[in-house]
């Protein structure tokens, strides 16, 4: 099993807080993170997966079922599945904290949805803590540049990395692709069209790292724009698109104002476009989007919830790839290049001439750390990612 840095955090939110809410796509390792914290933790806990029958039968009763676990760490899987469970956590957990038993009471494991994610914070205000899991980084790799190579190829789900091949590892990405479509979406969006969902995806994986064009995506799809939007709304929940914001501010300069569109494992992108080697994602005019949006992710894991992440482009050139605002300022720019011997671009001088940033870096696909001049660092994915966490 590969240590998950998000692991401490889980710990942490439990040994303060009543409960954590675990959300994260189907098969990022949440079942697996919680049943090797309930081996490791020093205390009694019982797991309940919401897909087993046996388990349903046992909360058929659920309030009185779970209000004799007391003294326990409940892990519940799947919460998504019994959302009426909410209303009976709250006044347990409120009457175990009058008791004095303020925290570790419950761990909630869900696939992330609109729905589950606003009953959750409705009824559960105060009482739980919220905590996504992303499939496996580079900093958790901690592997050589054949590792995060092969790390970018397949993306960072457990099942597809550590798969004996690339044959096999594509393989179940495909399988993976064709559940969400025929189970996941059904489940959370029933009156949405899983196969034009599927077509979105595809074409997301052509423009990966491009601003979004919701009027042309909708011209393609044959559906009106408000369609468009609410298809990538569900993908965006489900944590398997992310829509990264233009940094704005009043400087003076006509500035693009919608919103980038990545797919948020590389590996997915890659399958939606039947790539199945690294020779084959390098060949392909994916490379260097796929990888940009494979560091940005991997860099917006490292930084939490403390910074706030941006894109920055002007009409007139100016262009950083990630940017990340800390406080009232610009903490940091980054420029994302797949080459191992990047030169700087004549649109991020400008950029970091306009916002003057605390620290501005070029992420490269090798190993080493230089000075660039003008302020500017290269360095690597894996040394950035690690600053980021210290700091």
């Amino acid at each position: 099993m590969i240590l998950r840095r998000i692991q401490q955090l889980i710990q942490d939110r439990l040994g303060h807080m009543p409960g954590v809410v675990l959300l994260g796509p189907r098969q990022v390792g949440k079942t697996t993170l919680a049943k090797h914290m309930a081996a490791t933790l020093n205390a009694a806990t019982l797991y309940l997966d919401m897909e087993r029958p046996v388990d349903q039968r046992r909360l058929g009763d659920a309030d009185a079922f779970l209000r004799a676990q007391a003294g326990k760490l409940v892990i519940i899987d799947e919460i998504h599945r019994a959302p009426g469970l909410f209303e009976i956590l709250r006044g347990i957990i409120d009457d175990r904290r009058a008791a004095g038993d303020r925290a570790g009471h419950f761990m909630l494991l869900g696939s992330a949805a609109i729905d589950l994610m606003r009953q959750a914070s409705e009824t559960l205000a105060g009482r739980v803590a919220y905590i996504d899991l992303a499939p496996i980084d580079a900093l958790e790799l901690q592997g050589a540049t054949d590792d995060i190579n092969r790390l970018w190829v397949r993306g960072g789900f457990p099942e597809s990395l550590l798969a004996t091949n690339d044959a096999e590892s594509l393989a179940w990405r495909r399988t993976f692709i064709r559940s969400y479509l025929e189970r996941e979406v059904p489940m959370f969006a029933p009156r949405l069209p899983a196969e034009t969902i599927g077509r979105l995806w595809t074409m997301l994986a052509h423009s990966q790292g491009t601003p979004l064009n919701q009027a042309r995506l909708a011209s393609s799809l044959a559906v009106s724009s408000q369609s468009v939007g609410r298809y990538l709304d569900l993908l965006v929940d489900l944590l398997l698109v992310r829509r990264l914001r233009p940094w704005s501010s009043n400087v003076g300069k006509r500035l693009v104002r919608t919103p980038k569109t990545y797919i948020r494992d590389s590996g997915l992108v890659h399958a939606l476009l039947d790539l199945e080697r690294w020779d084959d994602v390098l060949g392909h005019p994916v490379a260097g989007p796929s990888w940009e949006g494979f560091a940005a992710e991997n860099l917006l894991a490292a930084a939490g919830d403390r910074r706030l992440p941006y894109y920055y482009r002007t009409e007139d050139g100016a262009e950083i790839d990630l940017l990340f605002e800390r406080g009232a300022s610009v903490e940091m720019v980054i420029e994302i290049k797949r080459s191992t011997a990047p030169t700087l671009s004549k649109g991020f001088r400008l950029a970091c001439d306009v916002l003057h940033p605390q620290e501005a870096f070029v992420v490269h696909g090798g190993t080493e750390t230089w000075p660039m001049g003008s302020g500017v660092t290269a360095i690597s994915l894996v040394a950035l990612m690690r600053r980021l966490v210290e700091s």
